[in-house]
């Protein structure tokens, strides 16, 4: 396959037939050309073809009848009409028939050039965006860890390699980067995989309540105490404990951490006889552990038992390439919790998520494609369907992306969808507000597929 797409020219001069080949395979593409129309309906019917360029009037078959012929059977293809016949409404017609746009003739090459390698790059994002969505379909389970990262993926191998070996692991990352998740993932591929995952924040308890809650009391230890209780290092027996936050543990649970990882044993809450204990530690914490030590906040010697394999779990903003995919990944799972028949997300929307920084991570761009599911309406996650204050971070003058200087072009997508939004998507009082006549913002909607972004 062409990475830089398949092209079929069709036109019946052969001298401009010819001219555009040659011009157009410069640029890199694979090309067929056609000097009639009702040949090219048969080229359509054995190949696939990322993008028509036809001319208009022809004699047998027109570019019309190969334009609906494309969008009926080929809805993958766009299709770029030319003519030397041009009128306002054979434009409309054309756009409105489903053309990604339409070129009078005398064709300028630049013109040309532009306008096929964007309607390519539309194309070839689809089926980027479509391969995502396959990919999303052939995952099961419940417990998976989504991405298409490098760094993610070495961390899994690290992960499946320590996962065996029932060695202490650590896992360092920021508030919603999946922790929990990736504690989950060990104990699964682990031979304790039979056994209880056992689950604590140690941030949400004081100490006596934590040392009360890991290591249980014995019946008569405090008032109250009518049982014995067992703490979560027993429950855990023959599984996985996973203490998330452990740096907010205080100073004297840490040496009781520290004895019962060592010892492999406890002493409940009022108890004398030691308890032995068979479960596996899985430790997190969003810190700078090197800080914590240094401070006298963390023990070192703990760190160092439960310290044998770290895993430093990147933020979503250091992997940019897994937004898309995770983002459909949220869509299916809210569709179907919703009962929502939303099969796409809008280039326009992705292009914010892809923006947006999100300070708290993958539990953040759950949050707002749940919200997105829930808010719209149609068949298409749109831009307007994401939170306002992500949304009018998009729109700033002079802005970078991704560390570079936006073009002209970019500005100008963004400022007309800002404006159409802005006007509940009235294509009349935009095109007034913009300055623009009806066919040119047809072909500026068009060509930043911005049609429907009203819905």
């Amino acid at each position: 396959m062409n990475t830089a797409g398949n092209l079929l020219i069709v036109e019946d001069e052969r001298v401009a037939l010819l001219n555009l080949q040659q011009m157009m395979k410069k640029e890199g593409y694979s090309v067929t050309i056609s000097q009639s129309g009702s040949n090219a309906l048969k080229l359509l019917g054995g190949d696939t073809f990322d993008v028509v360029l036809t001319d208009l009037k022809m004699g047998d078959v027109d570019g019309m009848q190969i334009l609906r012929k494309c969008k009926s059977h080929y809805p993958g293809t766009e299709v770029i009409i030319m003519t030397g016949y041009s009128t306002l409404d054979m434009a409309i017609t054309t756009i409105k028939e489903g053309a990604y746009y339409y070129i009078s003739k005398p064709i300028r090459p630049e013109e040309v050039r532009k306008v096929v390698k964007e309607a390519m790059e539309k194309v070839l994002l689809k089926q980027k965006n479509n391969q995502l969505k396959e990919q999303i379909e052939n995952i099961t389970g419940r417990r998976r860890i989504i991405t298409q990262n490098r760094s993610i993926e070495e961390i899994l191998k690290t992960a499946r390699r320590a996962a065996p070996t029932d060695c202490n692991v650590l896992i360092i990352g920021e508030s919603g980067t999946g922790k929990e998740l990736f504690a989950r993932f060990i104990h699964k591929n682990s031979t304790r995989n039979a056994g209880p995952f056992v689950g604590l924040n140690c941030s949400t308890l004081t100490g006596e309540l934590l040392a009360n809650e890991l290591f249980g009391h014995e019946r008569g230890a405090f008032t109250g105490a009518t049982a014995v209780k067992k703490g979560l290092m027993e429950i855990a027996e023959g599984g996985t404990l996973f203490l998330d936050e452990i740096t907010e543990m205080p100073p004297a649970m840490q040496a009781n951490l520290l004895r019962a990882v060592q010892e492999r044993e406890i002493l409940r809450i009022g108890g004398t006889e030691p308890v032995k204990i068979d479960a596996r530690f899985i430790a997190a914490t969003n810190r700078d552990l090197t800080s914590s030590i240094k401070n006298g906040d963390f023990r070192q010697d703990l760190y160092y038992r439960l310290n044998v394999v770290t895993l430093n779990l990147p933020p979503l903003c250091e992997r940019k390439d897994d937004i898309a995919l995770l983002s459909y990944y949220f869509l299916k799972k809210y569709t179907s919790l919703f009962k929502k028949d939303i099969k796409e997300i809008s280039q326009g929307a992705i292009d914010v998520l892809m923006e947006y920084d999100f300070p708290g991570n993958v539990r953040e761009l759950e949050n707002i494609i749940e919200r997105g599911v829930i808010m719209a309406n149609g068949d298409i996650l749109q831009e307007h369907h994401l939170p306002e204050d992500i949304r009018s971070l998009t729109i700033k003058t002079f802005r970078k992306k991704q560390g570079r200087i936006l073009t002209l072009e970019e500005h100008e997508t963004a400022y007309i969808k800002w404006v159409l939004n802005e006007l509940n998507g009235n294509k009349t009082t935009t095109a007034e507000a913009l300055g623009l006549d009806r066919v040119s913002l047809w072909r500026k909607l068009k060509k930043y597929e911005l049609s429907d972004s009203a819905e």
